[in-house]
């Protein structure tokens, strides 16, 4: 598991969000998937997260005298474990918070300006429930949610895919 200084960084947090689906990325793509982060900074927040260990180095090839790298998430390492956790303060869980949210406004606003954006046909949705469960039916439902998601996870890019963000946020309503 990696630091929460690591993780919690709004850049390198859009960076791991970029790379989720687990298909190796050279920086190049990563720039052109994250084209209002400037380069300088994307190189340098790339370096941290493999220096971290949250990204694998899978390939090096040299472009035009320079080398390029191929990396790949490290799911293992891409996240807080649950004792890392409980240690974060009131303001870590605001700025952890904060950066997550901002970068889904980020992937929102860049699918929005995008020439081909039809949210109706694209499936977008975004929509609040609420449900009252225990502590071990919340602890049920994450692992179901968990274990759906890890059997499409898988798929390749291909004919008639496309891909697609989902986001989970939890939050008691002790109003």
């Amino acid at each position: 598991m990696a630091d929460l200084e690591l993780l919690m960084h709004p850049v390198r947090l859009r960076i791991i969000q970029a790379l989720l689906d687990g298909r190796p990325s050279t920086t190049t793509q990563l720039r052109a998937r994250l084209p209002d982060i400037p380069p300088a900074t994307i190189y340098r927040h790339i370096a941290a997260l493999a220096a971290g260990d949250v990204l694998e180095i899978l390939a090096e090839t040299r472009v035009r005298g320079a080398v390029e790298r191929t990396y790949r998430l490290r799911w293992d390492r891409a996240e807080l474990d649950p004792a890392q956790r409980a240690a974060m303060s009131t303001e870590d869980h605001r700025r952890a918070f904060t950066a997550f949210t901002g970068g889904l406004l980020a992937d929102f606003d860049r699918y929005l300006t995008g020439k081909t954006a039809d949210p109706a046909t694209d499936g977008v949705t975004y929509r609040q429930g609420a449900l009252w469960l225990t502590d071990d039916e919340l602890a049920e439902l994450v692992a179901t949610l968990r274990s759906v998601i890890a059997a499409q996870k898988d798929n390749e890019p291909g004919h008639g895919r496309t891909r697609r963000l989902l986001s989970l946020i939890v939050i008691p309503d002790r109003s």
